[in-house]
């Protein structure tokens, strides 16, 4: 049977693609992982709310953003192969999907809560589908790879406040190396800005 995440009983709103169109959906303690006798702890991909500091620039004033962080189950779980043959004590569920839980995966995300709170001084990309990305440089047993995290951010159902989605995180395999979207990068400020305003992104120009 696959193991479950528990559902924390409080629902915020969340884009679903190119639309942005606001929906719902409980966010996610995910529950720790076992199996063969060693035990996963996911508490540092459960759900919290940062402060995020818009300093101030020119005329604009300093300005600060309410920020609900959720990650998905994609962070820590992949999808089977076809054909694949999956241990039924390695699947894990939300309340959509069951997945593997993949230990590479899981093991990276250890870097997430990292990455995302320094997110507003990284460049970030826009996918062209309604969400965004950004890439840490890992080193994996002697080999640089590059760890693509994707995310998306909408209006909670709390007024004033944003909700930012981590939807998946993982290093780029080579069979895929030339679908990375190359774009001009754009800030997370104005992601955040524009969101709360329920202004379009435009997409920045290659």
């Amino acid at each position: 049977m696959a193991q479950l995440g528990r559902e924390v009983r409080h629902r915020q709103s969340k884009t679903r693609g190119r639309s942005q169109k606001r929906g719902r959906r409980f966010m996610i303690a995910w529950q720790a992982f076992s199996y063969a006798g060693v035990k996963y702890n996911l508490s540092h991909l459960h759900p919290r709310r940062v402060e995020i500091l818009q300093p101030a620039k020119g005329e604009h004033p300093e300005r600060t953003y309410a920020v609900q962080l959720i990650f998905g189950l994609h962070c820590f779980t992949r999808s089977a192969e076809a054909g694949e043959v999956i241990d039924p004590a390695l699947l894990y569920s939300d309340s959509r999907e069951t997945r593997v839980f993949c230990l590479r995966r899981y093991r990276l995300s250890m870097l997430l809560p990292a990455i995302i709170d320094g997110l507003a001084g990284r460049p970030c990309y826009h996918t062209g589908k309604g969400n965004f990305f950004t890439v840490e440089v890992v080193d994996e047993q002697g080999t640089t790879q590059e760890y693509e995290v994707y995310f998306t951010a909408s209006r909670a159902t709390e007024r004033g406040v944003l909700n930012l989605f981590v939807q998946s995180a993982d290093v780029r395999d080579g069979a895929h190396a030339g679908n990375r979207p190359k774009k001009r990068p754009i800030r997370l400020h104005v992601i955040l800005h524009n969101t709360l305003t329920n202004r379009p992104i435009k997409e920045p120009m290659r």
